[in-house]
């Protein structure tokens, strides 16, 4: 399993830009899924760090190899940076983004331009096979558009517009997503740890 890297999620979406970003490690990118691995996972830390290592070290007994893992959310200032470490979670794991996409604009109805501010924040652990763990971080800043927007991306994607882009990050392109999101920007200075890692072998 050295060649191959197993990211801790089942989520497609997620899978896609990871192994865009990661395609020239040369390595194999595996879901959860396509490893076969079935790991009961507890997201009870208090930061997206804790719980992006709390996913790796599930994920430890099942592998020797590199275990890569996130935790993402959005931080949403007018709302106390909330759903932040709870997103996939806010309002009921089950329940379709569109209505929490909803219930977020609905909740900033009257907040004024300027105070819409909101970011993705992501983090990636990284399980090396010599029992180490780094994290990188990654952010975009954005506002919580008045309405959603866009057919790409996934979950919040709709509701988060970037100023300098005038996009929503569900209109970009995968590519120009990949470049600028938080999940992108977490993935390419994990990709420098994870080089460093193997050149020290």
């Amino acid at each position: 399993m050295s060649d191959t890297i197993i990211f801790a999620t089942s989520n497609e979406g997620k899978m896609k830009e990871v192994r865009m970003i990661l395609s020239d490690l040369g390595m194999k990118v595996l879901s959860l899924k396509e490893a076969g691995i079935q790991a009961d996972i507890v997201e009870d830390g208090k930061t997206f760090e804790e719980n992006a290592i709390k996913k790796v070290n599930a994920i430890r007994p099942y592998t020797d190899g590199i275990i890569l893992a996130d935790d993402s959310g959005l931080e949403v200032d007018a709302l106390d940076k909330k759903p932040g470490i709870y997103s996939a979670r806010f309002m009921g794991e089950d329940t379709p983004y569109e209505r929490k996409n909803q219930a977020i604009i609905d909740a900033l109805k009257d907040v004024p331009d300027e105070k819409r501010t909101a970011r993705f924040v992501c983090v990636i652990a990284a399980g090396m096979p010599d029992g180490t763990v780094r994290t990188t971080r990654g952010t975009i800043e954005g506002v919580i558009a008045r309405k959603p927007a866009g057919e790409g991306g996934f979950g919040y994607d709709p509701i988060v517009y970037v100023p300098e882009l005038h996009k929503t990050t569900a209109e970009l392109t995968p590519e120009q997503k990949n470049e600028v999101s938080h999940r992108g920007k977490a993935l390419r200075a994990m990709k420098e740890e994870i080089r460093s890692y193997q050149q020290k072998k």
